[in-house]
């Protein structure tokens, strides 16, 4: 009796939920309806939900194992040396662990626990292991000791003791290693006080140097033994390293450039160093057998006007030739203007061949700076480069010293929002390759296909998949309602811990690293909060995004950083929410604000077929994601204030789309079309992109779906073309799913070509978009428990539980385009960073599970 009556109770509230727009409950603010209603969904979806057995499930981590890794080569060349970093965190460890061992099978596997960030705390875990061109390993990391690997790095700083000062010069003495040195201010080059002359950190393949007095040069110790060489090095002085001794030799004349990979600043003709300042510092964070790490902090650097405090934190891996230099740059005054215009580069020697890698990627991917010749001080081949990502070059250029690439820092997110941070980043790599090292470069054309290897390694890491133990056995329980809500909440709660609540006017992207704008990502994560706060109310869901509404509309109706002028498509999406802000609040700022993106569409070009541009830069071009960002605003606005009117426009949207971007004989949706088959990615005589994109299907079909929430069920003449869309995709995308994990790779219809990989933003669009077309009854039931099984699939591949139980969505891409770098190519999509907890993710993932909950009803 009492389940009957709960349940007439909660049937109570369906049905008020139902009868009356669910947004007017907060316009007469009724907050013990609400309370009321989340207790009788919650008690609903809980009581009346029947239980799923999930697909097939996440590895197990073994009976004595703390988690399982699955490491994956994503390229199609053998990667040895491959390092695999995985925080304690993520393998749901609270602390800093004793020990830990990684092993696959009954071989161990070479780990080190290190301090990823030279913070002075342990953080990470990394291991090493050799691949073979597309393998995929299964990794166990447990609480046991690891074994004893092989020295293959080293970092170290040594200064004289014993000894006195006369004048700038050290007198007598002995080296001895210490962890932190900062030289008296009497110090400078050649005063004998520092064994050569700074801090040194290496690989078992080369070392380097770095000077800790006013020439901040970066040098080059080559070495021909394969096992590491500093402590061998000067302890002598400063003589001998520069002629060939059993270990190698100094290799470089830097003089007065930036050397093999050193930073300074552009005045505009020619590189300054950091020279001018109030002293130096160097720290030995770590001296390990695969890792190593140090830090110089440059204390108040006087240039261009400016006072600045460096940190460089400079790390090495074994086997690589790699030096990373992560470079944060801030000011002592808070309001002194940011950094520009830094400088990264290499000496200028004559005789040698100038090396440039290519421009035309995406501004994610990483590309070069290089020199290659006889430029080593043996007289014989040394390749040297820089390493940076594309999309912070300024220009190449060069001054008489050095070849220099002119950098774009990076912004740093401020303490609260509404304020400036005017501290900047930049993370580089530089590196040398020296025909005398053990199994040396030899000649250009190797070193150039080496550095072309590199810039792949970079660009698609090793791929890791993490189960732990508490992910393992939350993702376990048997698929109900309540369950589906669950991950849809736990997805929700971290992101109001993370970027929620910095998606306003003022706010900082962190995604993007740059101030939040009225963008679709800021629009799609504070629908998905609706979704669920409507379903099962949560007053600070609803606050995050009233809260990203109303800081970006002024009391005129204008929109803080929206461009009407640009014609971008994308800006649209996030007029959805204040279509909902204005259902809920019935402000008349936000329907004066919706307006202004209704007027953009009423003058947004358009193909010849009727079709929006994606953008005004992008002329005659149409992209999959663009009809998510336009047109489920268009019909709710037409809906809202325009008596549903002009819903013809809305449909054809989707019939022009369909009629040239569709492909026959798969189904699927090509990314992009050109109607002038001018674009470098577009196929000359159909105009199409040549690859299909996961993500670009997966924004078309929410569309349809969402779209149809706004055209009238008694419209059959314009329902139609959406609901055979709908059946259509259906049938594509299961064909297209892969089998074993129930979810979608990045290119649909390519699981076996090296790099691929399950991707979770479209396979959480794809499991929402089935979840929702069965809600509104557009496909058969057949299909129920298809999509029962591919959102368990998202749970067992892509959802993480961390060590504080925050829940983290991960495998997803960051971007895909097309245009100038982004030439539509499988390697262009591969190439494209592989991240965590993006909005593009987060917000699909919650709405899928929504829409899961409403199914499992």
């Amino acid at each position: 009796m009492f389940a009957a009556g709960l349940f007439a109770r909660c049937l109570f509230w369906t049905v008020f939920a139902v009868l009356k727009n669910p947004r007017v409950v907060y316009l007469v603010r009724q907050p013990l309806a609400l309370f009321i209603s989340s207790i009788c969904v919650s008690v609903f979806l809980s009581g009346c939900a029947k239980p799923v057995t999930p697909a097939t499930s996440a590895s197990a981590t073994g009976p004595a194992g703390l988690a399982t890794l699955t490491v994956t080569n994503p390229s199609a060349f053998a990667r040895p040396d491959s390092p695999v970093t995985v925080t304690f965190t993520d393998l749901g460890i609270s602390g800093i662990p004793g020990a830990l061992s990684v092993s696959a099978g009954s071989k161990e596997i070479p780990s080190q626990l290190i301090d990823s960030d030279g913070n002075g705390s342990l953080d990470s875990l990394l291991a090493m292991a050799d691949f073979a061109a597309g393998e995929q390993q299964q990794w166990q990391v447990k609480p046991t000791p690891a074994s004893s690997s092989a020295k293959r790095t080293a970092a170290e700083i040594s200064q004289k003791t014993g000894g006195r000062w006369e004048g700038k010069v050290y007198k007598g003495g002995t080296f001895e290693n210490v962890q932190h040195l900062t030289p008296p201010p009497q110090y400078t080059d050649h005063s004998e006080f520092i064994r050569y002359e700074g801090p040194g950190i290496e690989s078992d393949r080369v070392a380097y140097r770095i000077y800790l007095d006013w020439r901040n040069g970066f040098d080059i110790f080559g070495n021909i033994t394969g096992s590491p060489v500093l402590h061998q090095v000067g302890q002598d002085g400063y003589s001998s390293y520069h002629e060939m001794q059993p270990w190698g030799l100094d290799l470089l004349k830097v003089g007065k450039s930036l050397g093999a990979g050193g930073f300074g600043y552009w005045d505009g003709s020619a590189a300054q160093g950091v020279s001018v300042l109030k002293g130096h510092s160097a720290t030995i964070h770590q001296s390990g057998p695969l890792f190593s790490s140090l830090s110089i902090d440059y204390h108040d650097w006087q240039i261009a006007g400016r006072t600045l405090d460096v940190r460089a934190h400079l790390s090495m891996q074994a086997g690589s030739r790699l030096l990373r230099n992560q470079l944060e740059l801030k000011a002592p005054e808070s309001n002194s203007a940011p950094m520009d215009n830094l400088v990264i580069g290499l000496v200028k020697h004559q005789g040698t061949e100038l090396l440039q890698g290519t421009l035309e990627v995406s501004g994610h991917q990483y590309t070069y700076l290089a020199t290659y010749g006889k430029q080593s001080l043996n007289n014989d081949l040394l390749g040297m480069a820089v390493v940076f990502k594309r999309g912070k070059l300024q220009q190449l250029t060069a001054d008489a010293n050095s070849h220099v690439a002119v950098m774009e820092l990076t912004g740093l997110p401020p303490a609260k929002v509404g304020q400036m941070n005017p501290a900047r980043k930049l993370d580089y790599y530089l590196l040398a390759a020296w025909q005398g090292e053990k199994n040396g470069i030899t000649n250009q054309a190797d070193f150039v296909a080496y550095l072309q290897q590199q810039l792949e390694i970079l660009d698609r890491p090793i791929r890791v998949k993490i189960s732990n133990a508490a992910t393992t056995a939350a993702i376990s329980k048997p698929l109900t309602a309540q369950q589906a809500l669950y991950w849809s909440q736990q997805l929700a709660d971290a992101g109001l811990q993370l970027q929620a609540p910095h998606y306003v006017w003022g706010g900082w992207d962190f995604e993007r690293e740059r101030p939040t704008t009225f963008e679709y990502t800021t629009g799609l994560l504070l629908q998905a909060y609706d979704d669920v706060h409507q379903l099962a109310p949560n007053p600070a869901y609803n606050q995050a995004m009233l809260k990203m509404a109303d800081s970006f509309v002024a009391a005129d109706g204008s929109i803080h950083s929206y461009q009407r002028n640009k014609f971008n498509i994308d800006s649209i999406n996030s007029g959805n929410v204040l279509l909902r802000a204005y259902e809920q609040t019935g402000e008349a700022k936000y329907q004066k604000a919706a307006a202004l993106l209704r007027d953009q569409l009423k003058d947004h070009p358009k193909t010849s077929n009727g079709a929006f541009w994606h953008k005004k830069i992008y002329p005659h071009q149409v992209w999959l994601d663009g009809v998510y960002m336009g047109i489920p605003f268009l019909a709710h606005y037409n809906q809202l204030f325009n008596n549903g009117q002009g819903l013809e426009e809305v449909v054809h949207e989707f019939v022009a789309v369909r009629d040239k971007l569709r492909d026959p004989a798969t189904g699927l949706y090509f990314h992009g079309w050109d109607e002038k088959k001018q674009q470098v990615w577009a196929n000359k005589t159909t105009g199409l992109s040549p690859e299909f994109w996961s993500r670009g299907i997966g924004w078309l079909a929410m569309a349809v779906v969402d779209t149809l929430d706004y055209i009238p069920r008694e419209r059959n003449d314009l329902r139609a073309p959406l609901e055979q869309m709908a059946r259509e995709l259906a049938v594509a995308l299961k064909a297209h799913v892969d089998p074993a994990s129930g979810v979608w790779y990045q290119i649909p219809n390519k699981p076996g070509v090296a790099g691929n990989y399950l991707e979770s933003s479209a396979s959480s669009m794809f499991v929402y978009f089935y979840a929702k077309a069965l809600n509104q009854g557009l496909i058969d039931q057949s299909y129920r428990d298809f999509t029962l099984q591919a959102y368990q699939g998202l749970l067992n591949q892509f959802v993480l539980l961390d060590a504080n139980g925050s829940a983290h969505l991960m495998q997803m891409v960051q971007v895909a385009g097309l245009g100038f770098g982004r030439d539509g190519s499988y390697d262009y999509y591969q190439n494209e960073p592989v991240i965590r907890n993006d909005a593009k993710g987060v917000g699909p993932f919650i709405m899928a599970g929504v829409q899961v909950a409403r199914l499992l009803q």
